[in-house]
């Protein structure tokens, strides 16, 4: 039998050859979720940096005392990624899940980072 968290090693070496095979050499907006907080980061691949980085860890979410494990905070952080993204010169993101389905928290993070004007 092959463990959950090698079926989800599988599911996201799957997602990540389809960034890089898609992906044009854009930066890529990488999810990470976890029963309690939520985590986004664009990420240029090329020269190996992080661009931007938000989460229901960082202080400007944690003064509101919200809980980070809903939609609602996946929303306000996907807000905060496209915010910071396009203030350090970011417009084109390729989105990564990370092997996470594309439902819930994942998508809602998604949605406000379109909304706020990051286009992918």
């Amino acid at each position: 039998m092959i463990s959950t968290k090698k079926l989800f090693e599988r599911r996201r070496a799957r997602a990540r050859y389809q960034i890089r095979k898609l992906g044009g050499g854009k930066p890529r907006l990488s999810v990470h979720r976890t029963n309690k907080q939520i985590y986004a980061q664009v990420i240029d691949d090329l020269a190996g940096v992080t661009v931007a980085a938000a989460s229901t860890m960082d202080t400007d979410f944690r003064s509101g005392g919200k809980s980070g494990g809903n939609s609602d905070a996946a929303a306000v952080v996907g807000k905060l990624i496209a915010e910071r993204a396009k203030a350090a010169g970011v417009e084109q993101v390729v989105f990564d899940r990370g092997g996470f389905r594309f439902h819930g928290r994942v998508k809602a993070l998604a949605d406000a980072a379109r909304e706020a004007g990051l286009k992918f």
